[in-house]
C-alpha cells in the first residue's frame, strides 16, 4: 500500500471547499483538470454521499464519496480504477486557517497489477506537487 500526505492552503472557507469537492453537477468536468466529460458519470447521489466515475481515458476511477453536510471532511473510497483497481482512496480534511482553509489530503493506493505497483512506487515523489497543481484552480489554492 502506498500512502501520500500533503496539504494546500485555499482562499475558500471550509464550507466552500466542501461544496467544490462535492459538486457533481455538469460543470465538474470543466472545473477539474483531471476530469473530462467523456469519463464523468454520476451513478448515485444523496445527502452526504455520491458514487461517480471520473477521470480521463488514461486514468479513470469509480469511487464513493462520503461527507457530513456542513462537516470538514470528505472520504473517497475507490471502487474500481483503470490503473489501481479497488481499494484505497482519498481523505480531504478542511481546517480554518487565517481567512481561508488548510486542506490536508491523504491519498492511499493499493495496486494489484505490476503497472499499478510501479506507478504507486512513484507517487510519493511526484504526486504532492502535481496534485497541488491540479487542485489549485478548483480549490483556489495559493
Amino acid at each position: 500500500m502506498t500512502v501520500v500526505n500533503f496539504h494546500l492552503l485555499s482562499s475558500l472557507s471550509p464550507a466552500a471547499v466542501l461544496e467544490v469537492l462535492t459538486d457533481f453537477g455538469p460543470a465538474r468536468a470543466e472545473a477539474w483538470p483531471t476530469i473530462d466529460a467523456d469519463h464523468f458519470e454520476v451513478h448515485g447521489l444523496g445527502e452526504g454521499w455520491a458514487e461517480v466515475t471520473e477521470g480521463t481515458a488514461a486514468a479513470w476511477e469509480r469511487a464513493r464519496y462520503e461527507w457530513v453536510p456542513g462537516g470538514h471532511e470528505v472520504t473517497i473510497t475507490t471502487l474500481d480504477s483503470k490503473i489501481f483497481g479497488p481499494g484505497g482512496g482519498w481523505v480531504f480534511r478542511m481546517t480554518p486557517e487565517g481567512d481561508g482553509t488548510r486542506v490536508d489530503v491523504r491519498l492511499t493506493r493499493e495496486p494489484g497489477t505490476l503497472k499499478g505497483k510501479i506507478l504507486a512506487s512513484l507517487l510519493p515523489a511526484v504526486a504532492p506537487s502535481s496534485l497541488r497543481k491540479s487542485f489549485a484552480g478548483p480549490l483556489r489554492a495559493r
